[in-house]
């Protein structure tokens, strides 16, 4: 699976937050928040398809 880019602005309290949830977790920073969104997803019926590019599709629709 390829990745994508995904910049974004955040209080430094959260930056703080998320480093220390990622130190417990023995995780990297980008890999804690790619987690907390799946958890997130998941809780609320988001469903993400990570075999679109295996199948030949895009995420352009």
């Amino acid at each position: 699976m390829k990745s994508a880019t995904l910049n974004l602005r955040i209080s430094p309290s959260i930056k703080d937050g998320i480093k220390k949830a990622a130190t417990i977790e023995h995780r990297s920073i980008a890999n804690m928040v790619e987690i907390l969104i799946r958890r997130h997803c998941q809780d609320n019926g988001i469903v993400i398809n990570d075999n679109l590019e295996s199948h030949g599709e895009n995420s352009n629709g």
